[in-house]
């Protein structure tokens, strides 16, 4: 700690950030270097971009041979019995392990960045962050129609190798630069005098990008055959997340004032974002037959994987045919995002308010970004 501190104070924690970035990545490029095989192919590609390669070839799976993917459209269970290195589109614990810490060193980066424009210790920044979460899961959706046109025959607006900046999880990264040139920009506006608040221009650009692709989907799905419309999804999907949310909210409010007592109305967005998730994937999982839309989907995420499996494997068989396996999934959402709200509590937001802000953002999107993506892509059909 103290060889940190005298670092920091001789080169600056900025500076000492991004020689830990750069140290980082030539090691491990290195590494792929001297051993492609055992860093390269079973690790890198096989849990972080093969996944990625095989979502954008609207593929089963990707398989490495002889130093190149192969995309495999059936047969993705022979392939791993043979020994082959498979990789399938979405998450592993691996993959989301990696991600996570990826996550957190960025948001020190962020910090840092904030920090040096003493910018972003105002929480209506919060608020202006909130279209760019809801940006990223149109975009993906976008993605998911480019497959869907693949398989129609038709030329997508989007072919890989672009694509794949709108697959989870590079679209995160997409998505951050984004929103960070956004903030930037008007950072600079605000300081010129052009625009009166930065963080309300922040925040029309992000409207603004995310009327512009939702119009694109619309209008997929009103001249395509590859994509329906089923408004009722939205609607129910928002319904039941606002009402949920908005009821623990009050609940806290009136019986235990302590949990909101310390992020007030960003706590009940914190909660509604992962109230989206859950209740999306719900609906999808289990009861799109009730709301009349013929589509089916499976889970993703290993987690959410995990407790449909362990619901189906402990709830009597009458009530899975009942209420279906999914739904705890949404109470952990609830109660996970719950928790982190009453973990800022006054005293944490006023010593760290930027490191604070930069967390509920954070919390919120890996909430609201996916539930978005979801609830987006039954209501367009892809």
């Amino acid at each position: 700690m103290h060889t940190y501190e005298r670092l920091s104070e001789e080169y600056g924690a900025a500076r000492l950030w991004v020689a830990s970035v750069v140290a980082v990545v030539v090691a491990v490029a290195g590494a792929a270097v001297a051993m492609p095989t055992r860093v390269w192919d079973r690790f890198l590609w096989q849990y972080f971009w093969g996944p990625v390669y095989a979502d954008a070839k609207a593929a089963s799976c990707a398989v490495m041979t002889d130093g190149s993917p192969e995309p495999l459209y059936e047969g993705c269970s022979a392939a791993i019995e043979s020994g082959a290195i498979v990789a399938e589109p979405g998450y592993t614990i691996v993959s989301e392990v990696g991600y996570m810490l990826v996550l957190v060193y960025m948001l020190v980066g962020v910090y840092l960045l904030l920090e040096r424009l003493n910018i972003a210790d105002d929480p209506n920044l919060y608020f202006a962050f909130v279209p760019f979460m809801l940006l990223g899961g149109a975009l993906r959706v976008v993605e998911d129609g480019t497959d869907r046109a693949v398989g129609a025959g038709v030329d997508p607006l989007v072919q890989y190798p672009l694509s794949s900046f709108i697959i989870s999880p590079v679209i995160y990264g997409t998505v951050f630069i984004a929103t960070l040139v956004s903030l930037l920009a008007c950072v600079e506006l605000d300081r010129r005098g052009v625009v009166d608040s930065y963080y309300r221009t922040t925040a029309g650009i992000g409207v603004a990008l995310v009327t512009l692709t939702m119009a694109y989907l619309t209008m997929g799905a009103l001249t395509t055959d590859y994509s329906t419309l089923y408004p009722s999804v939205l609607v129910v999907t928002v319904v039941i997340a606002s009402a949920l949310s908005y009821g623990l909210y009050w609940l806290f409010e009136n019986y235990a004032p302590e949990v909101n007592s310390g992020t007030g109305i960003i706590g009940l967005l914190v909660i509604w974002g992962h109230a989206i998730d859950g209740v999306a994937n719900v609906l999808l999982a289990d009861w799109l037959d009730a709301i009349d839309v013929p589509l089916t989907y499976y889970p993703k995420h290993p987690a959410n994987a995990f407790i449909i499996a362990t619901t189906e494997a402990l709830q009597p068989a009458g009530l899975t045919a009942a209420i279906g396996t999914s739904w705890p999934f949404l109470f952990v959402k609830l109660g996970v995002a719950s928790a982190v709200v009453w973990l800022f509590n006054g005293q944490f937001l006023d010593e760290s308010p930027r490191y604070s802000l930069l967390l509920l953002i954070a919390v919120t999107a890996v909430g609201l970004g996916p539930g978005t993506r979801d609830m987006l892509r039954a209501t367009f059909g892809i």
